[in-house]
């Protein structure tokens, strides 16, 4: 009896080893299945009124490791003094911009240096041009990696913010502090999941999300593509989600309706949809392409919004050292702020991409943008130079002897007349070994009639002699003389400039970056890497025929971080 009795409990042993075993089995399957991605970089919880979070961030570690970080890296000869550039570590897509409580409110993909997963780095400014560090808004976990994704503002209440959660889908976040430093995840994980149970496709997909509010109910916009193109191949699509709750998400259907503006292999990343004027405008990115957008008619009743016009804000391959992705709000003037970060052509520092000037978008005609410079850039302008009216001798480069910089804006005005091209060249060394040259071309771009219903050669008749866009160009390919800086081909964008109308070029140097506003109605951007001393100079000529400089300005720029 007590032989068999050993025997029972040995078996009872050896069959709960196993159980037990198997359980621990298990036990790590699911934690394989979850595992913890708890971010190492600095994390603090702020208090709840705006004079005590003032005084907790002035006596912040991580705030005050990235001004000494920013004094650091001041020397650096590409690193821009009055464009946003993360004070360490790199950044990548601008996120979430917004406006709370009377502040501009700037997020970004932020790759610390003690964590390489993308973070929300986080900046306020009151003008949209002086931006302040803040520290890390939200972390990753129970996400991998905390991708990009849009805000948006319920008055007096919240700041709702949801974006691309690496591995799990759409995650949502709420702050509702003066300074939204401390951010609560909407049920601690994926509110729309990008995997569907049984690892069955789904019919949409499901990364870089926008969010926007109507009659009670929010809406999200989630990026990706159709495999119905021609030849089977993708093209550009975009995921309509609704909720009572931000919990819950019921799928809708494809938001786009009549797009036909998009590339094959388009993939409509980092989605913004917002009124502009009477419309409204879809800003997004392109990984073929660029930063891109959309303009057309919101469909409230139906939920689609039916495209009748896009375009780019870059204007040939998104890298390198291109406009990459958009972040965008509406200004509250019937117009959207928006800013892009821009790829590098030169990568050996341990930052590498930037953030560009912040633009205002209108609705200047039924499918035409105007673009200008937003915020108070005036409010940088150090010392001025003025240029008097002067003649552009054809076929001869006129230098600017008393503009030159590296840090610097230029207001020039000028009568092309009938030269065949008019050119602007910066960053201009004294033999002209490095330069980067902007070049207008008047009447050289698209014509501009829109065929209409009947005659097929009245139509082309109309077209033919119908007024033709002008073309906006900046060559980068004598920019730099270091042999690992990329230069890209020619950013070459169309604008229409009226018959007599004259040519108006807000140009933007600062160190590495060069930003082109054309008449309010075209920017142009590329990075560019000059490494001559003397690649500060600033020369002006016409081609083929004279030209009229009508005036031209230039100021001496300050940092914004001084």
């Amino acid at each position: 009896m007590m032989r068999k009795n050993l025997l029972l409990f040995s078996s009872l042993v050896i069959v709960t080893m196993l159980l037990v075993g198997l359980g621990s089995e298990r036990r790590s399957f699911a934690e394989e299945e979850k595992p913890d991605y708890t971010s190492r970089a600095p994390r603090y919880t702020f208090a709840d009124t705006l004079q005590e979070q003032e005084a907790q961030l002035k006596a912040n570690p991580l705030l005050l490791r990235m001004a000494a970080s920013r004094k650091r890296q001041a020397g650096d000869a590409f690193r821009p003094i009055y464009h946003y550039v993360s004070a360490e570590g790199d950044l990548n897509d601008p996120n979430g911009l917004c406006f709370w409580q009377g502040r501009w409110h700037l997020f970004y993909q932020w790759f610390l240096p003690e964590d390489g997963r993308p973070h929300w780095g986080h900046a306020v400014s009151d003008d949209l041009i002086h931006w302040r560090d803040l520290p890390v808004a939200i972390f990753p976990n129970p996400e991998e990696a905390c991708f990009s994704g849009t805000i948006v503002i319920e008055p007096g209440r919240r700041a709702i913010a949801m974006y691309h959660g690496l591995q799990l889908g759409s995650m949502v976040a709420v702050s509702s502090d003066p300074l939204l430093l401390n951010w609560e995840k909407v049920t601690g994980k994926e509110v729309i999941p990008q995997h569907k149970p049984g690892g069955d496709l789904l019919p949409y997909d499901v990364f870089d999300p926008c969010i926007w509010k109507k009659d009670g109910t929010y809406y999200s916009l989630t990026a990706g593509g159709l495999f119905n193109g021609p030849g089977g191949r993708q093209v550009r699509a975009m995921f309509l989600h609704r909720s009572k709750d931000l919990a819950s998400w019921e799928y809708l259907h494809p938001f786009l309706e009549n797009d036909r503006y998009g590339m094959i292999r388009d993939d409509g990343a980092c989605p913004y949809f917002w009124p502009i004027g009477d419309r409204h405008i879809l800003l997004h990115y392109s990984h073929l392409s660029g930063g891109k957008y959309l303009l057309g008619d919101y469909d409230k009743e139906r939920d689609k919004f039916v495209v009748t016009y896009g375009s780019d804000f870059n204007f040939g391959p998104s890298v390198p050292a291109a406009v990459h992705a958009p972040t965008a709000y509406p200004d509250g003037k019937g117009g959207v702020v928006c800013l892009f970060n821009m790829n590098s052509g030169y990568a050996k520092n341990e930052w590498s991409k930037i953030l560009t000037l912040p633009r205002r978008l209108t609705l200047i005609g039924k499918d035409q943008l105007g673009i200008e410079p937003a915020g108070d850039v005036e409010s940088l302008r150090g010392k001025h130079t003025h240029v008097e009216t002067m003649t552009l001798p054809a076929n001869k480069d006129v230098v600017i002897e008393s503009v030159r910089g590296n840090a610097i804006e230029l207001l020039a005005v000028i009568d092309p007349q009938k030269a065949s091209m008019v050119e602007m060249d910066v960053f201009r060394s004294a033999d002209a070994e490095e330069v980067t040259r902007i070049v207008f071309f008047k009447d050289r771009g698209y014509f501009t009639h829109d065929p209409e219903k009947g005659d097929i050669l009245s139509n082309l008749w109309k077209l033919v002699t119908s007024p033709r866009a002008s073309a906006i160009s900046i060559d980068t390919s004598r920019s730099s003389t270091l042999p690992d800086a990329r230069s890209r081909p020619p950013e070459t964008a169309q604008v229409l400039i009226g018959k007599d109308e004259p040519l108006e070029l807000r140009v933007f140097l600062d160190r590495s970056v060069v930003e082109v506003f054309v008449n309010g109605k075209q920017c142009v951007s590329v990075r560019v890497y000059p490494v001559r001393e003397d690649s500060v100079g600033v020369s002006l000529r016409a081609q083929g025929r004279d030209a009229v400089l009508k005036s031209l300005d230039a100021w001496q720029m300050k940092s914004i971080y001084e």
